[in-house]
């Protein structure tokens, strides 16, 4: 199936369907892939994800199952220390046992797609997931933990060099228990407050450049609060540089939230909304995130990085 959505400087948004994943094309070019039946082991903690995010020139900015860490995909919400499950993938940290392989990795179903249409400038797509437990042994189901509805919108931004994924995501808890979710920090480990919506970069990205309305630099983006934070890397092969931006939206429970970010060891770049303090998903409470993220052209030098993380929040703003 194939759809479209004008935008208003003419360029075109459409997507196919193949059964287990969805593409996205601005005129010729595919800008993204979100893969919602994924075929992972489940040591990897399968779930949806963003691969390959590509700017409108033809540069990738994801990468997947990466040798050091196999369980990075791409661009996807994933969360290591959700009450005693891991929906990260690879081990868990937990303050008695430091890393350990704890048969703990759940997994992010897919149930449906509520709508798929036309939204403004771009497409937008409504999904159904139940996440659940590891299965106790084969053939087995696991165990009912949260039930997510999310949404996800692609919209090209005005000026042609940029386009932003907005997402949004609400989580219900249908385990019959309170669920602390956190992260191997709140466990015990400096400064390791992954989980959230996570950005795995080229191999050619490492050793680039963060850059948020504090200004610019590198690893020491660790953990710091900002409204917007953005990351420039170089390609190999077309010797072009590209970033990407996320936008969080202030309603967001506790933000702004810290980021995860990382240039030294690898590129990567998250939200961490469970980085230092372990937040209660109840019963009836809903938690609901929301970001935008921009993939663009080129570095986010002078006043760029700023003027797109408006552009992109105007965007969040508008998109219901």
């Amino acid at each position: 199936m194939t759809t479209t959505a004008q935008t208003a400087m003419t360029e075109t948004v459409s997507y196919t369907d193949n059964g287990h994943s969805l593409t996205f094309t601005v005129g010729d070019q595919q800008i993204a892939t979100y893969t919602y039946r994924p075929t992972d082991d489940q040591y990897e903690s399968p779930r949806p994800y963003f691969h390959p995010l590509t700017t409108l020139e033809g540069d990738d900015l994801t990468i997947y199952r990466p040798w050091d860490h196999v369980w990075h995909k791409g661009l996807s919400w994933a969360l290591p220390n959700v009450g005693e499950h891991n929906f990260w993938g690879g081990a868990t940290y937990a303050r008695e046992t430091g890393y350990s392989n704890l048969d703990n990795n759940g997994a992010m179903n897919h149930e449906a797609f509520t709508s798929i249409e036309e939204s403004g400038t771009g497409i937008t797509a409504r999904e159904s997931l139940l996440w659940t437990a590891q299965p106790a042994g084969p053939g087995q189901d696991g165990q009912p933990l949260i039930a997510e509805k999310r949404s996800f919108s692609i919209q090209p931004l005005p000026g042609g060099k940029a386009w932003a994924l907005l997402f949004e995501t609400e989580m219900s808890n249908v385990s019959g228990a309170e669920i602390g979710i956190g992260s191997p920090t709140t466990e015990g480990r400096d400064n390791a407050g992954y989980g959230g919506l996570f950005w795995r970069g080229p191999r050619s990205f490492t050793g680039g450049e963060f850059r948020s309305d504090a200004g610019s630099g590198g690893d020491e983006f660790m953990g710091t609060r900002s409204p917007w934070i953005a990351f420039t890397g170089q390609h190999d092969v077309t010797c072009r540089k590209s970033s990407i931006l996320f936008v969080e939206d202030q309603t967001n429970p506790g933000a702004s939230n810290q980021w995860f970010a990382r240039s030294s060891m690898f590129a990567c770049l998250g939200s961490a909304p469970f980085f230092s303090e372990v937040v209660p998903l109840k019963e009836g409470q809903p938690l609901t995130y929301r970001y935008a993220v921009v993939i663009a052209d080129g570095s986010l030098e002078d006043q760029r990085a700023a003027a797109l993380a408006d552009a992109a929040k105007a965007a969040l703003d508008a998109w219901a």
